[in-house]
């Protein structure tokens, strides 16, 4: 077994990489717990009471007889646990609506998705991961879906997501502080795996709400699901660097889709298709 001894540094953060990555986020023990040993230490203690002779009763200790039929069925049955109760999906996708519709700003629809039960994503994640920063400049950055770091601090873009992005946004000319940031899905879906087809129409009332009460001039989508989420069909890499109009709340907004700062960092040549995409951002900028 190689230790944590034997590593370099490199190779060290490269493991604690991939571990952040799958969904590992803390460890079980504070201490490292051997598993043989107590596995042959078990099988000892199992061989020694076998080898030890069972003794009948004796006349101190009467022998308890085992109660009679009769009695053990009059004994009442446990109660059942409690149905789980599943609100079926057209029905969440109706109530998302209403309660995303209900809503006269950013701040009651924070609210109202806190308390929002139609989703089963929101039973396995941390937090909800509402929009955050600043809707003044009339930017709006839209991802996928929570990952670990946005999960455990409840923001968009946390960790180094979000670091890749800042370094995005500054060769552009703009910061964290100046736009909005969101993600299409509101929960994390357990062990970043993509949202479904389902939790994706159910959300979907949540985002758009985000979109029409923050009334952003330009709108920025990062990945490969937000891209198809909002534009259907195709890759990122066929979506990418295009220009297309969204309407939300009767108001056309011009949308670019671009990549994710995780494409960035799973693949650095990525950085010259984002970089192209950036710069023709900026030409919209007011």
């Amino acid at each position: 077994m190689i230790s944590a001894n034997d590593l370099s540094r490199s190779e060290l953060a490269a493991l604690l990489a991939f571990h952040a990555e799958a969904g590992v986020e803390w460890l079980l023990e504070e201490e490292p717990v051997d598993r043989l040993a107590e596995f042959e230490a078990m099988k000892s203690r199992r061989a020694q009471s076998r080898a030890v002779p069972q003794t009948g009763a004796t006349a101190a200790e009467p022998q308890q007889s085992a109660p009679p039929a009769a009695a053990r069925e009059r004994r009442p049955a446990p109660p059942a646990p409690p149905p789980v109760v599943a609100i079926p999906d057209e029905q969440a996708i109706k109530e998302a609506q209403f309660v995303a519709d209900a809503a006269r700003s950013l701040g009651e629809l924070r609210t109202a998705m806190e308390a929002f039960a139609g989703c089963n994503l929101r039973n396995s994640a941390r937090n909800l991961v509402f929009a955050e920063g600043s809707a003044a400049s009339g930017v709006m950055i839209i991802g996928p879906m929570p990952y670990a770091d946005d999960d455990r601090d409840g923001r968009p873009f946390a960790g180094r997501h979000g670091e890749m992005l800042e370094r995005m946004l500054s060769g552009i000319g703009l910061s964290r502080e100046d736009v909005l940031l969101a993600n299409a899905v509101p929960w994390r879906p357990p062990g970043n795996r993509v949202p479904s087809a389902r939790e994706a129409d159910i959300c979907r009332p949540f985002i758009e709400r985000q979109i029409a009460l923050a009334e952003p001039k330009q709108l920025l989508l990062l990945g490969n699901f937000t891209a198809r989420f909002f534009f259907g069909g195709e890759t990122i890499h066929q979506l990418r660097g295009e220009w297309r109009e969204l309407t939300f709340g009767g108001t056309s907004i011009p949308t670019l889709a671009t990549l994710h700062p995780q494409d960035l960092v799973a693949a650095p040549i990525n950085k010259r298709f984002a970089w192209l995409d950036l710069l023709a951002f900026k030409s919209r900028l007011g």
